[in-house]
């Protein structure tokens, strides 16, 4: 190991003090650093030197901002933002800081998290989250669904302009036709504007709540989060093998808080008629045709029929 004299030594060589002016020189040299001493004329050469780390990391992070290579791949050190100089005078000298500031990149990236934080699913295909949010992509793929996307998207522009409505809509169409990418479209263009969202995959939903009828506090949560939300989308309802619980004390009790406070929003093969019979009996107790009646007085009113036309997407 080299004494501290050693280093000492080599410090005060003429070759290495030599490389080192060169080094400097080249940084001042530097078109950015240029641009900055340019923009700020009141910091001397002097001044300057005194933050050779600063400038170097500057022209470091300038230069890797310019051939960004996206955001997963960013090379500064520290990911997704830069250095940033400014020049403050606190006391009678002007003095040179240096911030870690986020990239565009990043903000947009903080930004769309923050969205996607506002949108809570429950068995739902992630594909349908991720892939649902362009209406543009949605029409292309079949124009017949043109009719449907433009009652949701002037649903979500009322919305924006006039606030939280209290009915929802009511999508009604075959299989496959995007009945839960429009609602997935509508959940994160709502989430822009601040407001919260459920989609809730009806058949695993109550199978689920089969299980964990024993589970009061998760039921519970479950439960609260559905009726809180500002937004709750009950997906392929009427594909879903109810119980007379499930359906009068779980999906009752969500449907008769939310009315007149929050909208709710229903994707089915069903029309409303076909969905009060199927609401109506259960492998249980049969056919209850009152008990479905007592649902869908909770549904019917408080949602806008939107028929979804088109072919089956998922064979395409």
């Amino acid at each position: 190991m080299e004494s501290l004299g050693e280093l000492l030594s080599q410090m005060q060589s003429p070759k290495l003090k030599a490389r080192s002016e060169r080094l400097v020189q080249e940084l001042f040299d530097d078109p950015i650093i240029q641009e900055l001493m340019a923009e700020h004329p009141e910091l001397t050469r002097s001044q300057l030197t005194l933050h050779l780390g600063k400038l170097y990391q500057y022209t470091k992070d300038c230069r890797n901002c310019a051939a960004c290579p996206g955001l997963e791949r960013c090379p500064n050190d520290f990911q997704g933002h830069y250095t940033k100089l400014t020049v403050e005078t606190v006391t009678a000298t002007p003095e040179l800081y240096e911030r870690k500031v986020p990239c565009p990149k990043q903000l947009a990236f903080q930004r769309e998290t923050e969205i996607r934080k506002r949108i809570r699913s429950f068995y739902i295909d992630e594909r349908a989250l991720n892939e649902g949010y362009n209406a543009v992509e949605i029409v292309s793929k079949d124009k017949n669904r043109a009719p449907a996307v433009g009652q949701v998207m002037q649903y979500i522009q009322y919305t924006k302009e006039n606030g939280l409505p209290n009915r929802g809509l009511y999508l009604k169409g075959h299989f496959g036709t995007g009945k839960t990418f429009l609602m997935s479209y509508m959940l994160y263009e709502l989430a822009t504007s601040g407001y919260t969202g459920v989609i809730v995959y009806m058949p695993e939903f109550v199978e689920e709540v089969k299980y964990v009828m024993q589970d009061n506090q998760r039921l519970k949560e479950m439960v609260e989060t559905m009726k809180q939300a500002d937004l709750l989308v009950f997906d392929d309802i009427g594909a879903e093998n109810l119980n007379p619980w499930v359906r009068d004390h779980v999906l009752g009790s969500i449907l008769n808080y939310r009315m007149n406070r929050r909208p709710t929003f229903y994707t089915s093969n069903y029309d409303l008629p076909a969905l009060e019979q199927h609401l109506s009996f259960t492998s249980k107790d049969g056919e209850e045709a009152y008990k479905g009646q007592r649902l869908m007085d909770r549904i019917a009113p408080f949602v806008e029929l939107v028929t979804v036309n088109g072919s089956n997407q998922r064979r395409a």
